[in-house]
This record gives C-alpha cells, structure tokens and sequence, in this order.
C-alpha cells in the first residue's frame, strides 16, 4: 500500500477546478499538471492563467508545479487526480466523455499500486461503473487489486475570492479503507477548512450532486414566485427584503441559472435515477422553469417595448454581460445564450458586451462576438444580465446613455434600485 509520503501527484485537467488544486499542492509538494491544451499549457508556463482563478503571483508561489501536455510524462506518477469538466449533451443527458478520455490517458500509464481520485461532478456509482473498467481495460490491471481509486468532489466557486480550494471543506473516499485514509491524508496537506471522510466513494458522489440540486430547486421555487408577483405587480425583491427578516429564511434571489454546476448537475442525477426506475418530479419540475427564464425575460421585454410603441421587430438591444455570473469570465452554459436566440426569434438585432470574456471563446462556444465598447443613444432596450463590477460602476445614468431617448431599461441583478430600471424579475 503506497504510503503517503511516497506519492507523486499528478493532476489531470487544468481548467477552473484543476489549476487552483494544482497551484496549492505545488506550493507542498512536487505535482505533474497535465492538460491536452497546449495553448493552455503555454500560458501556464508563461506564468498566467486565463481564468483569472489563479493570480500571477499565486502561480510563482507553486514552485514545485510542473505544466506538460506530454501523456508519457505522466508515468512518473502513482496517484492521479482527474478534474476533467462533466458535461451535459443537447439533449440534457450526462457526457462523460472528457471523463473517459482522462480515464484512457491514465490507465495507459497506470502500475500496481497507483491511485486514481475523481473530483469532477458525477452520478452516484459513475467512478466504479463508468471510469474503473475503462482503467482496468487499457491497463490490464485488476481494480482493488493492483490500483485503487477515490473521489472528492471540488467545490470550487468560479470568481469567488473569499472561498477557496484550501478554505472550503473537502469531502474525501476511497475504494477501500486505507486508500480512504491516504486520500484524506493527501488533502489535508492543503485543506484548512478539514475535511470529511465519507463512507464511501457513491456517498461521496451524491452528496456533491446533491449539493447543487439543491441550489437549483431552491432558485427554481423563488423564480416561480418572481412570475407570481409579476403578474400581482408586486416588486419581488421588496418581497424578500421582508422575508428575510425571519433568521432561517434562505437568501435565495431569482435569475437564469447557468455555469458549469447548478444548471448541469441535476441533470445526471436525474439520469441516474431514471435510469433505476425512479421518475424525479421536483428535481425535473426546478430544471425546466430554471431553463425557461430566459424565454420569460424577453417575453417581458417585448410587453414593454410595445406598451412604449417601442417597435420590436428592427430594434436594437443591449445586452450587458455573457459570462455565467459576475467578475468573472466563464462562459460555461451561460444562459445569456437564451437571451440572445429569444431576440433573434423576434428579427431583433442584438449587441452583446462583457468586458470580462474571451471574444474568441465566445465566437468558438455560442456564434456571438461581443462589441468592444457599446455606442451611446444606440439602443431601444438594455438588459442588465450579469452584475459585473463595471456595470454596477456605470450607474443608472451611464447605463441609460446607452439606450435612445425612447427605451427600456431591464434589471436582471438588482443592480440598480427599483426607481432606476423600467423591468425587474
């Protein structure tokens, strides 16, 4: 049994999850990181990091981390960490195949006694059901026999600066007790929130696919009464302001539901559990009115524009923002995207702006090229639909610039005051 002062790390995945797991094990200890992006290697080695999840600085600190795109250099290591995306298909059915792929490129390499730990988000039974055989059939090794495996979910909360790999607690399991214990052992080395050592590697994996069900269920429920209070002409955020006085009421707000993790997760749950033969309601219930809310935004936009004989066919709209959320430039199942394909629905012609995105990710991910900079008077209605920092800093006034004499003004974050924007969820 490998002890755990003889392991040599590799990470697999260099992305929002890997980079910033590599980066604090670095700074312990020597770590191989791995990524098929050369592009992405090259930056790293030049000492930057794209998603800004990682500082420059942050990168120097790591001064025993390695970047490579060479799968043979991964034979120098006997415990591999996979933090590969798990995506969902067109048709919202889980996409393992990044996570077989990593699964194929290190059980080329994989020896007696090696360790492989899953961290990205999957079903309950996707490590030992879907990513172990592919290891043991392009390794010929026999699974708990020659090698072993464990799981710890990330929790990594993209832009987040105050919450991170080493201030959030870690779930951690392994295929048999001792892996368990090294695994936990590992993450202790860069964990100072502690961590929890599950029972097993499937309660491993559904509590972190739980995790963000949750949320979503949660956001589904306030989005639903967001349309409810619409329609009553009540002002919803005024109405969460009054509730949360109450000390265990949840500070849940509504919106579009994107990113790589809430508007993702549920759906291989819900896969899992179909697959079973258990038909998940609510679950099923939060996902489809989550994805409908872009469809509702334009539909009260278009109200709006025609109670201001605002004509919509030709019009042109602003819409500011394209990353998931705030402050940060992941672009990840935005559903800013619904935004934008709703408008077009309508023959109306759509700039986007987002000082924090990759114009040519956006172009490769969703066919949008983002304006450089908006014009002035341009406008016959502004979505708001991210709260970067820099919108926030334009203020009411700098926003309403942008917009024609004639226009609608649309807060999808509750940036601005009820006063200061025409529409609000």
């Amino acid at each position: 049994m490998l002890r755990i002062q003889d392991v040599k790390l590799a990470i697999v995945g260099l992305g929002y999850v890997g980079l910033p797991l590599a980066v604090e094990f670095g700074k312990k200890r020597s770590v191989i990181g791995f990524d098929i992006n050369t592009r992405r290697i090259d930056a790293l080695k030049a000492g930057h990091d794209h998603t800004l999840e990682v500082s420059d600085a942050e990168l120097a600190q790591a001064k025993q981390l390695t970047y490579t795109a060479d799968r043979a250099e991964l034979g120098q290591a006997n415990v591999f960490v996979v933090t590969v995306p798990t995506p969902i298909d067109e048709y919202k059915q889980p996409d393992l195949t990044p996570l077989v792929k990593a699964s194929e490129t290190i059980g080329a390499v994989l020896k007696r006694g090696d360790i492989v730990i899953y961290e990205s988000t999957v079903y309950p039974g996707a490590t030992e059901e879907d990513c172990v055989p592919v290891l043991e059939r392009v390794s010929g090794l026999k699974f708990n026999v020659d090698f072993y495996a464990g799981y710890s979910p990330e929790r990594i909360n993209p832009g987040d600066k105050a919450h991170r790999v080493s201030t959030i607690k870690k779930v951690t399991s392994g295929s048999t007790p001792e892996v368990a214990e090294l695994v936990d052992q590992l993450y202790k080395e860069i964990i100072t929130a502690g961590t929890h050592k599950a029972s097993s590697i499937r309660v491993a994996e559904a509590a972190k696919v739980i995790e963000n069900t949750q949320r979503d269920v949660n956001i589904a429920l306030i989005n639903e009464l967001a349309l409810i209070f619409n329609k009553m002409g009540i002002d919803t955020e005024a109405v969460l302001q009054a509730a949360g006085t109450k000390w265990n009421f949840l500070p849940f707000r509504p919106g579009l539901v994107g990113g790589h993790c809430i508007g993702v997760d549920p759906y291989y749950l819900t896969h899992k559990a179909q697959s079973i033969g258990y038909h998940p309601e609510i679950i099923l219930a939060g996902r489809r009115l989550n994805d409908s809310m872009g469809g509702y935004v334009v539909s009260q936009l278009v109200k709006a524009m025609t109670k201001r004989r605002i004509h919509v066919q030709g019009a042109r709209v602003l819409v500011m923002g394209l990353a998931f959320k705030e402050n940060c430039p992941d672009l990840r199942n935005t559903r800013i995207v619904d935004i934008v394909k709703e408008l077009g629905d309508y023959n109306v012609a759509v700039d986007v702006y987002d000082p924090w995105v990759d114009p040519e990710e956006a172009v490769h991910e969703y066919g949008i090229t983002p304006v450089a900079k908006p014009e002035e008077g341009k406008y016959d209605a502004v979505i708001l639909g991210v709260a970067h920092h820099q919108f926030a800093d334009m203020g009411a006034a700098g926003i309403r610039k942008l917009g024609k004499p004639e226009h609608i003004l649309y807060d999808l974050k509750y940036v601005l005051s009820p006063a200061e924007s025409d529409l609000r969820l």
